[in-house]
Parts: structure tokens; sequence; C-alpha cells
């Protein structure tokens, strides 16, 4: 498109539209000079050279340092890679998923967070008799959950309270309603590496969880483990969570994680 052409668009419109064929010039060329991506998009080298700044300052593009040109920055790997996390993630979970709730006995699911709740993308079922009931696509208040905490607390504690509003629901008698000692128990869990959550949604359910990490490092889900407190004992939670905390090591390392 020439800038004769675009002058009926309204500016705005017009600078977004040519900053991605940029994008879309650098991602197949491999690289390109401000005066070749004109050329290519009929523009003056001037509303390039400003485009280009700009993307640059956001890390969308990168300069070669000895040749003028442009390459494409590492913040378009960067979301390409969380695109590619969040869809990938109940595919690589799935193995690892089943493989733990046989070896466990006892119901996998793997939760992300939207808002205050916890969602669940994944699950797998244990060998055991007792079936609880299908979790998948259910969401569930993150304060009194297992995966809901370990999300939690990889929240800056700055937006902690936003996120959570100024009240916590009570389930049962042993859910955490207060906020001061939902932090207490959030810096625990970060330090530990993994949470447990006893009869704190329903009584007679207890579970356990521990973080999944992107390529970045960031945690993205929980991986949990539940079953009735009967079987599901603190002392069996305690047993189980360093083979659950290696299970989701192992599907943070699919996803690109280093550690």
């Amino acid at each position: 498109m020439t800038e004769a052409e675009s002058e009926t668009r309204p500016a705005s419109i017009q600078s977004v539209d040519r900053a991605l064929q940029v994008l879309e010039i650098l991602a197949r060329q491999g690289q390109g000079g401000v005066s070749d991506i004109a050329d290519t998009l009929g523009v003056h080298k001037s509303t390039v050279s400003r485009i280009v700044s700009v993307l640059e300052a956001r890390g969308f593009v990168e300069q070669l340092s000895d040749r003028g040109k442009y390459r494409l920055g590492f913040t378009i790997v960067r979301l390409a890679g969380a695109t590619m996390a969040t869809r990938d993630l109940g595919k690589e979970s799935r193995e690892i998923c089943e493989a733990l709730a046989d070896e466990a006995g006892e119901t996998v699911n793997l939760a992300i967070l939207e808002g205050d709740r916890a969602i669940n993308i994944t699950e797998a079922s244990g060998p055991l008799g007792i079936a609880l009931r299908t979790w998948v696509g259910q969401s569930s208040p993150a304060h009194a959950t297992s995966s809901g905490k370990v999300l939690l607390a990889a929240v800056p504690e700055g937006r902690l309270g936003q996120t959570l509003g100024d009240e916590l629901e009570r389930f049962t008698p042993r859910t955490i309603t207060d906020l001061t000692e939902l932090r207490e128990q959030l810096q625990l869990i970060s330090a530990r590496g993994w949470s447990c959550a006893v009869e704190e949604l329903e009584d007679g359910l207890n579970a356990i969880a521990a973080p999944v990490r992107d390529h970045t490092g960031d945690v993205i889900a929980a991986l949990s483990i539940s079953g009735p407190s009967f079987r599901l004992t603190p002392e069996a939670m305690d047993a189980f969570s360093p083979r659950l905390r290696g299970a989701a090591l192992d599907v943070s390392r699919r996803l690109g994680f280093p550690g």
C-alpha cells in the first residue's frame, strides 16, 4: 500500500498497519534496512525510520550492529513462546499427568489462573476406586484450592489484593478467609515449592499442587494431586510432594523452562 492509497485511512490505523507490515517483511527476509523496507512498502524512508524506532524501543526489532539493518527482536520470540506455551500446555502435560495419576492412585489436574479462580484444563484419573468428579473446565476459588494457592503465590504482592478483592469466601471451617493469613501461607508456598489444601474447599477433599513454569521462568499453571482425606492424608501429601514437584518440573521443561 502506498502513502497515496492510505491517505483516506485514520493515521493511527495506518501506523499500526505499517508497523505490522514491517514485522512481516523482516519475518520473510530475515533482515532489512530502512531503504529496503521503504521501497517494499512504497513509503518514504522517514516513515519507516519512525516506525522502526518505536519497534526497536519496544524490543520488536533490533539493529545489527555493523550493517545498519534490522531483524526481529526478542519481544517477538517472547510473545511467540508465551503463545505456544499456552497452546501446548495441555498436550505437553497429558502423558506426565497420566503417569503421575497411575503412581499416586489419585486424580491429577493441571490448572491455570483466571482472575481469582483456578481453572482446570487437563485431568487424569488414578486407578483407585473412588472417583471424585470430573474437574476439566471447572473453576474453583483460588484461595481455597492447592492449585489456586500455588498460582496466587506467583502473583506480585502489589496485585494480590486486587486479584482477590476484600473478602474471601468460606466453604468449610478450614477455608482461609483472612487475607493476612493467606499472604503468610503464600510466602511459605513460594519458599518450599508446593502447596496443600486440607478440606478447604470441600469436607473430605485434600489436594497438593506444584508450579509449572514457562520458558521465561514465570509460573503459568499448577499441577495437583487430589483425593479423599482418608487416603490423601497430610503424611501422604508430604510423601508425594517430591514426586509432584518433579512431575511439574518435567512439564515445565517441555515448555522450554531451563531449570
